[in-house]
């Protein structure tokens, strides 16, 4: 697979893992020994939740914004700023993405209209020295690595064949990734991406 010149071929993708969507409804009941009522509340809520999952799809599906667009968007409205984590959220009034961008010393939260790609509510900021430990640590490494989470979500979509629906940071063994889940058929994907001379950073 070819992936852009930026990314060190070696590094670029460190792992492709399909998600497949919640097991069919009835395999569940069938699987478990529990008692009829409460097979009954297992198969209800696994129902429940394929049902939620289908039409979260089905309304990304039709969205007239890209996950990238959105995050354009959101970095338009403070230059300099680089998106930090994003995910389409079709639970709320009309379908969003809520996108949180780094600038300076502060991560905005934005959420960006799916369908006009119009801002949807004021940002809010919270000040980085603020966030936990860990989540700070995540920033300032962000900070210090050349790619962007848009570079990754490229690379994603190429290496799954598919619209990426989220995106954000991971650390794993001391390793800072852009993880990047992408709708491709009817499966969900995860691709984790290591950008160069993320290694070891704290």
């Amino acid at each position: 697979m070819r992936t852009p010149k930026s990314w060190s071929p070696s590094l670029a993708i460190a792992l492709l893992l399909a998600v497949l969507l919640p097991a069919p409804v009835l395999a569940v009941a069938a699987s478990t020994d529990a008692p009829a009522s409460q097979r009954n509340d297992t198969g209800d809520s696994a129902l429940s939740d394929q049902q939620a999952i289908n039409r979260e799809i089905q309304l990304f599906r039709g969205s007239a914004i890209s996950l990238s667009q959105a995050m354009a968007i959101a970095e338009a409205l403070h230059a300099g700023s680089t998106t930090a984590d994003v995910s389409f959220d079709g639970a709320s009034h009309a379908p969003v993405y809520r996108v949180k961008t780094l600038h300076n010393d502060r991560v905005w939260q934005h959420a960006i209209d799916a369908t006009t790609g119009r801002i949807v509510g004021g940002p809010a900021a919270l000040p980085v020295k603020e966030l936990d430990a860990d989540d700070r640590s995540n920033l300032a490494a962000l900070r210090a690595v050349r790619q962007r989470l848009s570079d990754a979500v490229r690379v994603a979509e190429h290496a799954a064949s598919g619209k990426a629906i989220s995106g954000g940071l991971v650390r794993e063994r001391g390793r800072l990734n852009f993880a990047i889940v992408v709708i491709s058929g009817s499966e969900l994907k995860e691709v984790i991406l290591e950008p160069p001379g993320a290694a070891g950073r704290k």
